[in-house]
């Protein structure tokens, strides 16, 4: 599934980004909310939760429930994200330098992954129920793992962004390029502070950093250098618009961001998508796709989902009571009765519904759905069911399967890595160790080589 054409001149030429030299100029003070860093990944994506589940934020945020203009804590300076190349003018992130200052951002909702350990083996999602490699169903969130989740990557401490881009101009000044002195850089930074060396660069050598990597790699150690500089909301975004643009559609690219991110995520990405490429996601994605796989994803971008963490064990068990009398129990099955529950139910109460499940259809959920749903919808309400039950096995699954047998899926494999590397990838690798007894590092350094092998070990550690 490697995304076709990596656009080897620049990101895809879609209006919103500034144009090069032009940042101070977009948008004009006051337009456009975002801090020009977005959430950092580790602050605010999904901040170390508690075990019990959501915060309290109970029932459906109200649809102008936006964040109000200001800024995330921690987060590039205003016209900290420089052009990318090749884009027109259009409005974009960044902010003028004299703009007012960002604060007060109220932060995602922490999200949690999954509770104890689940009551009832719970197949699915591996042939036959197994997990290729291990021993038994598809593994439960061991209470261990639930205490908060973290990346690999932690913010450097005393970060000189200066400093970092001068070190970045002599890798890559004169003959040949210092790949070791790049890896050394990027591995050990988080995103916001990658944001802050590329507007650095920027101050101090009047270049794009961009354009001069762009320039000095290629193929996936390109890709994944790139990704690593994109800041998350813009790359979420960025991935979607290429899942669907030109011909065929890469329905999985688009199931794993929209089924797994959290509401305030979703709806960064929307506005991002909107004001970066100059369409509207909702009607990208009923264009792509058809059916009752449409519904689904529509229903993934409206970012409203439950995120009361309260579990109310008695709507679980009626919950469960409908699945099985639209699925299993009537000849045929009522898909919209599934996509109502598993796209609105927060996913603490999920895992408490398919607990409920099993008792009352004496087989577990995520093999009712291979029964009764084929093809990508029963793609999506699987990996909406995986993370209710376990989020880092989920992506330790999509990590095995994107180097497993002949050839590597290298999309998926810099996806999964940079996305996850500051939200729960150390959880990940605890799950993919047991899942398959080995550890990915292992299976990185066996399915990649040279200096993109480095920088993935680099950032997913032994």
């Amino acid at each position: 599934m490697s995304y076709p054409g990596y656009p080897p001149t620049g990101y895809p030429p879609f209006p919103g980004y500034p144009p090069a030299g032009q940042e101070s100029t977009f948008p004009p003070p006051g337009q456009y909310p975002y801090p020009s860093g977005f959430p950092p990944v580790g602050g605010g994506a999904y901040p170390p939760a508690p075990s019990s589940g959501y915060p309290g934020v109970g029932g459906y945020p109200a649809p102008s429930g936006y964040p109000a203009p200001g800024g995330y804590p921690g987060a590039t300076p205003p016209g900290g994200v420089p052009s990318y190349p090749g884009v027109p003018p259009g409005p974009g992130f960044g902010a003028p330098p004299g703009a007012a200052g960002f604060s007060g951002y109220p932060q995602p909702p922490s999200q949690p992954y999954g509770g104890g350990p689940a009551q009832v083996p719970l197949p699915g999602g591996f042939p036959a129920g197994q997990y290729p490699g291990g021993q038994g169903p598809y593994p439960s969130q061991p209470a261990a793992v639930t205490q908060g989740a973290q990346g690999t990557i932690q913010p450097a401490a005393n970060f000189d962004a200066m400093k970092d881009a001068e070190i970045l101009r002599k890798a890559m000044k004169g003959f040949g390029t210092d790949e070791q002195a790049i890896v050394n850089v990027v591995a050990n930074r988080s995103n916001d502070q990658r944001q802050k060396i590329k507007a650095a660069f920027k101050t101090m050598y009047g270049k794009d950093l961009i354009k001069d990597l762009k320039s000095e790699l290629s193929g996936n150690m390109e890709e994944l250098i790139l990704a690593l500089f994109m800041p998350p909301t813009y790359y979420d975004a960025w991935s979607l618009r290429n899942a669907m643009k030109g011909a065929g559609t890469q329905e999985r690219v688009l199931i794993e961001i929209l089924c797994t991110r959290t509401n305030q995520e979703i709806r960064e990405i929307v506005r991002c998508y909107q004001s970066e490429f100059g369409r509207d996601l909702e009607k990208d994605i009923r264009s792509d796709t058809s059916g009752h796989f449409e519904r689904l994803l529509v229903s993934m971008c409206q970012g409203n989902r439950d995120e009361n963490q309260n579990v109310n064990h008695q709507l679980a068990q009626e919950d469960a009571q409908r699945l099985y009398q639209a699925g299993e129990g009537r000849l045929g099955t009522d898909e919209s009765c599934f996509n109502m529950i598993l796209a609105t139910r927060s996913f603490p109460q999920l895992k408490a519904t398919m607990e409920a499940y099993s008792r009352v259809a004496n087989r577990d959920l995520l093999s009712s759905v291979a029964r009764e749903f084929s093809g990508n919808v029963e793609s999506g309400l699987k990996t909406i069911l995986q993370c209710a039950l376990n989020r880092p096995a989920f992506f330790a699954e999509r990590l095995y399967y994107s180097m497993k047998g002949a050839g590597t899926d290298d999309s998926t494999l810099v996806r999964t890595v940079v996305t996850r590397s500051e939200i729960d990838l150390v959880q990940i690798k605890q799950m993919f160790q047991q899942m398959y007894q080995k550890a990915l590092s292992t299976m990185i350094a066996s399915d990649t080589s040279g200096d993109y092998r480095r920088l993935l070990l680099a950032i997913v550690g032994q």
